[in-house]
């Protein structure tokens, strides 16, 4: 087990691990918000907010209190990427302040769109980001021990990591880019025997240049752990499978045996890969975005455990119409609650404070609790990626479910889709649009489809009756899903397709499909 063995004589220590486990959430997390805001206190911004008060408060109430965290959501409001880089992150980057919003200057700036649709953000990175972001990794790396299934020979071969470019720009003291570029830099040198496609590759930044380099030096490579977009992970292997004329991609990789994933569920793409992997490979979830390493999973058949003591304080808005409007939009002075407060079952926006200069930060992924003992969750979608026109509450978990359902019950895959709420009969009704290949009808695909999401959330099912009117299906090819990421120049990396098309990208996406030959019109017009 080479790379266990490595960090272990190292030095790498389990003592976090092991607190995390003993010690309570409620205690870990305010615990971790006292570190932040004490090397956050002699900022611009934890002077504006009242920094040493909160300190104050936790340093002299009792254990079990949380008046802290009451004076902390009295005194901070909560911040949208625009607002906090509008009032304090700008200052960073563009006038090159230092103790911002944390102390001293971020190094690195990542950009970040979230899905196709976004407009580039740029998050500061911070030292004691990647910092954290590396003892997160190295938890991670060692919580495989716990996987059973994934056979000892696999730590001591290739690691391929489908990321975005690794190339960064320099921008006056500091760097911007992916953050897969910018955590590449900290890799430590032992890692890069197992690290794959190497950094010549990995810099580079057109996808078609960096894929056709993968699929060449690809029989050259004993790779035994991947790591990527699920999209763009089928997108390769599919690639190297047909240059090298093979059956299945174990016939080039034959130890390949593990699969980290993150962003997005794996359920749409399981079908997909079952078609090009010659055994059964274990898949491993992960929760790294650009704000933070939020969450891994820690055990077989565990969902994501979430870090609770390594530089992230977390908050949970409950996602309900008190708190959110229709196009899930925060209304003012939303309720907020800690970690041992979360009720399982129930969907929460999740905010940030992190060792990064986020505080309340929204960074816009809706979670769910699944196992309060161990602080595990799931990823049920994005606060904008929810259709709720009437009531219905329908999920990305929720679409994603009826869709694997779909390619089970056809035995075909079905790895991209997008959903828009439309008017309809005065009333509304839902377009979904499945990149599929079968024979089957898209009036039958209505059905089944409808049929499942009215099995999974009763609130769905209710609004059928009601003020749902219609479920709408356009048959196109998967390829147009790819290409219309390409026309948005979102190809490769961390970019995914969204899931939910809302207003202007909805008008944006039909013309897509009209200059592509696609007919839907018949769609819109049906009783």
């Amino acid at each position: 087990m080479a790379i266990i063995g490595t960090l272990l004589k190292q030095g790498i220590k389990l003592r976090k691990s092991i607190e995390q486990e003993r010690k309570s959430p409620f205690a870990l997390q305010k615990r971790q918000l006292l570190q932040l805001l004490t090397k956050a206190r002699g900022t611009s911004f934890g002077k504006m907010y009242d920094f040493e008060g909160i300190i104050h408060q936790i340093q002299t109430q009792p254990k079990a209190s949380k008046q802290f965290f009451e004076y902390f959501t009295k005194k901070i409001p909560i911040f949208s990427y625009e607002k906090i880089y509008e009032e304090w992150w700008y200052r960073m980057r563009e006038n090159e302040e230092a103790n911002v919003t944390w102390a001293g200057k971020p190094r690195y700036f990542a950009l970040s769109s979230g899905t196709s649709s976004g407009s580039t953000k740029y998050l500061p990175i911070t030292a004691d980001m990647l910092k954290a972001i590396q003892r997160t990794s190295i938890r991670q790396i060692l919580s495989l021990s716990d996987f059973t299934n994934i056979p000892a020979k696999t730590y001591s071969k290739g690691i391929l990591m489908l990321g975005g470019s690794t190339h960064l720009h320099q921008k006056g003291t500091y760097f911007e880019g992916d953050l897969s570029g910018i955590t590449t830099k900290q890799v430590p040198f032992w890692f890069q025997h197992f690290y794959k496609p190497g950094k010549r590759i990995a810099k580079a930044t057109n996808w078609e240049t960096k894929l056709q380099e993968i699929t060449l030096k690809a029989n050259r490579w004993d790779i035994g752990y991947l790591a990527g977009n699920p999209a763009w992970v089928q997108i390769m292997m599919e690639r190297i499978i047909d240059h090298y004329k093979l059956k299945h991609i174990h016939e080039i990789w034959p130890n390949l045996t593990a699969y980290a994933y993150g962003g997005v569920s794996i359920e749409p793409y399981r079908k997909s890969f079952d078609k090009i992997l010659g055994q059964p490979i274990t898949y491993i979830e992960t929760y790294l975005a650009s704000e933070g390493f939020i969450a891994f999973q820690k055990k077989p058949e565990h969902h994501l455990s979430m870090v609770l003591n390594n530089g992230l304080f977390y908050e949970f808005i409950p996602f309900n119409e008190n708190n959110f409007n229709s196009d899930g939009e925060l209304v003012n002075n939303p309720e907020t609650v800690m970690i041992d407060d979360l009720e399982e079952g129930k969907n929460y926006a999740l905010l940030l404070s992190t060792c990064a200069g986020a505080w309340r930060y929204m960074i816009g992924d809706t979670i769910q609790l699944v196992n309060k003992k161990e602080s595990e969750i799931i990823i049920t979608g994005r606060t904008k990626q929810f259709l709720s026109l009437c009531g219905e509450h329908l999920s990305i978990e929720n679409m994603d479910k009826a869709i694997d359902l779909l390619a089970n019950e056809l035995n075909t895959p079905i790895t991209e889709y997008t959903v828009a709420g439309i008017p309809h009969e005065n009333l509304f009704a839902h377009h979904w649009f499945i990149g599929i290949d079968t024979d089957i009808s898209e009036e039958v695909l209505s059905q089944k489809i409808d049929g499942y999401l009215a099995k999974l959330n009763d609130d769905y099912r209710v609004e059928r009756l009601a003020a749902l009117k219609g479920v709408f299906i356009t048959k196109i090819p998967s390829n147009l899903f790819y290409k219309w990421m390409e026309y948005k120049g979102k190809m490769g990396g961390q970019h995914k397709f969204p899931r939910v098309l809302k207003k202007a990208m909805y008008d944006e996406w039909l013309q897509f499909l009209k200059d592509n030959n696609i007919s839907y019109d018949k769609h819109l017009q049906k009783h």
